[in-house]
C-alpha cells in the first residue's frame, strides 16, 4: 500500500494481522509473542507500585487487568478494526457484559436488533433485568424502528451488522446517523464478519464487540472475547454517562472521560468492571488467538469462496425449501451486503429444509464431514440445528425473529475442499 499524500506509509491489512502490537521479545530474541503465564509482576519499587494502582502510569499489575501476551491481542485487534483501544475477555459474553456495566446505571435502557445471536437474546432480555437494565428488542431492517424506540432512557443501540444465524445485514450507516442524532453510542457485534471483511467504525459505530472464539481464533480451540473503542465519542453529550463523566470513588475521584480521554471508556471497562469482575483472558487463549489471527485475511477469502458455492448448491436441493445467505442475489439483503461486505457476506448462514423439525434432526444426525456442534467461525464445517440447541430456551415468536424457526440449520463453512462439503450435505439431506 502507497503512502498517503501528506502522511505516513500505511500497512496493509494481511501484514498488520501477522505484525501489529507485536515485535522480538527484547531480552530473549523470541520472534513469537510468548504466553506471559503469570499472575503477577515485580514493581520497581514503592512509588511505582502506588502510580501503577492509582492509574497515574501505564504497566502489569496482576493478570486480571492486564498481561503482556494478552496486551499484544488487545493492540491488534485495536489495529485492525481502526479503533482507539482494546479490552480482552474471557468470552465473547464477557465482552459484552463488561461493555454494558460501564455503560449503564440500573434504570437505564438499551435498543438491541432482535437478529441476534439466542445466547444474546437471553443475556439481555434475561439476565440483564437482574442487574436493572431494560433491552428493547427492535427489528432493526428499518432503522426508523430505532428511531421511534429511543427514550429518554435509551443509552445504547446494539446490532449484529452481520446477524447469526439468520444472514441478516444492517444498514449500518443509517443506524449510525441516528445513534449520534440521539447522543448514544452504537455498538457492534463483529464476530460474524470479522475487520476483514467489515470494518464498523469506518461506518460510524462507537464500540466494536467480538467473541474472538469465533473466526478471530479461527480453529475452535480458545475462547475469548474483547471490546474496541472507536475513541471518536462525546461521553459529555447526549441523555448522560455519569460512569463516564463523574468521580470514581475507588480512583480518588478521577474522572475517565477526562482523564483518558479517547481511550477512556476501554480504561473504565479495564480499571473498573475487569477488576471487580474478573472474566480475564488467560495467555495461553490469547496466544492461540493471535497465532489464529496471523492468516484472518487468507482463511476469511476461502471461508467465503466455500460459502458461496455451498450456498448456492443448497439453493437448488430439492429437500431445501429456502437458504439465507446474504452472498446470494436472492437475497433481500445482497444489495446492503454489497456495500458493507464487498469482499463477501461471511460463511455462516441458514437453510430451510421442507420436511421442518424431524428433517433438520436427521440431517444434522447423518454429516460425516460437517461436525453437530455449537460453534461458528472453525476451520472445520459446522452444522447445528438452532431450535434443538442455541435458541431452545427462546419462545417460539423469538426463534423465528431471530431466524432460527423448526426448520432451519444452521452451517458455519469452514476449509474443506467445497466439493466434499456439497456431497457430505447431499448424501444427509438425501438420507
Amino acid at each position: 500500500m502507497a503512502k498517503k499524500p501528506n502522511g505516513p506509509y500505511e500497512y496493509g491489512f494481511g501484514t498488520r494481522t501477522i505484525h501489529a502490537g507485536a515485535s522480538p521479545d527484547p531480552v530473549t530474541g523470541a520472534r513469537a509473542t510468548p504466553i506471559y503465564q503469570t499472575t503477577s509482576y515485580v514493581f520497581d519499587d514503592v512509588d511505582h507500585a502506588s502510580d501503577l494502582f492509582n492509574l497515574q502510569t501505564f504497566g502489569f499489575i496482576y493478570s486480571r487487568l492486564t498481561n503482556p501476551t494478552v496486551s499484544v491481542l488487545e493492540e491488534r485487534l485495536a489495529n485492525l478494526e481502526g479503533g482507539r483501544a482494546a479490552v480482552c475477555a474471557a468470552s465473547g459474553h464477557a465482552a459484552q457484559f463488561l461493555t454494558f456495566f460501564t455503560l449503564l446505571e440500573p434504570g437505564d435502557e438499551f435498543i438491541a436488533s432482535k437478529n441476534l445471536y439466542g445466547g444474546s437474546i437471553t443475556q439481555f432480555g434475561v439476565s440483564f433485568k437482574r442487574l436493572g437494565w431494560h433491552c428493547d428488542f427492535v427489528d432493526c431492517t428499518t432503522p426508523d424502528n430505532i428511531k421511534a424506540a429511543i427514550t429518554p432512557k435509551t443509552k445504547a443501540i446494539f446490532i449484529e451488522v452481520l446477524a447469526n444465524p439468520g444472514g441478516v445485514v444492517l444498514d449500518l450507516e443509517a443506524i449510525a446517523f441516528i445513534a449520534d442524532d440521539a447522543g448514544i453510542p452504537l455498538i457492534v457485534d463483529n464476530t460474524m464478519a470479522t475487520p476483514y471483511l467489515c470494518r464498523p467504525i469506518e461506518y460510524g459505530a462507537d464500540i466494536v464487540c467480538h467473541s474472538t472464539t469465533k473466526f478471530l481464533q479461527g480453529h475452535g480451540t480458545s475462547m475469548g472475547g474483547a471490546i474496541i473503542e472507536s475513541g471518536k465519542f462525546d461521553w459529555t453529550g447526549g441523555p448522560g454517562f455519569p460512569t463516564m463523566t463523574e468521580p470514581d470513588p475507588a480512583y480518588h475521584g478521577l474522572t475517565f472521560f477526562e482523564t483518558f480521554g479517547d481511550f477512556g471508556f476501554t480504561m473504565k471497562a479495564r480499571a473498573v468492571a475487569l477488576r471487580d469482575f474478573g472474566p480475564a483472558m488467560s495467555p495461553t487463549n490469547a496466544f492461540n488467538t493471535i497465532t489464529g489471527i496471523e492468516s484472518l485475511h487468507v482463511r476469511m477469502d476461502r471461508h467465503v469462496e466455500n460459502a458461496k458455492r455451498v450456498a448456492a448448491f443448497l439453493e437448488s436441493h430439492d429437500a431445501v425449501a429456502w437458504v439465507s445467505f446474504a452472498g446470494l442475489k436472492s437475497s433481500p439483503y445482497y444489495d446492503l451486503a454489497q456495500r458493507y461486505l464487498p469482499k463477501g457476506a461471511g460463511a455462516v448462514f441458514t437453510i430451510g429444509l421442507k420436511g421442518g423439525f424431524d428433517a433438520g434432526v436427521k440431517c444434522v444426525e447423518n454429516v460425516n464431514v460437517f461436525s453437530h456442534l455449537a460453534n461458528i467461525g472453525d476451520a472445520k464445517s459446522l452444522i447445528l440445528h438452532p431450535a434443538s440447541t442455541t435458541h431452545r430456551q427462546l419462545t417460539d415468536e423469538q426463534r423465528i425473529a431471530a431466524g432460527a424457526g423448526d426448520d432451519t440449520l444452521r452451517l458455519s463453512i469452514g476449509l474443506e475442499d467445497a466439493d466434499d462439503l456439497i456431497h457430505d450435505l447431499d448424501m444427509a439431506l438425501n438420507a
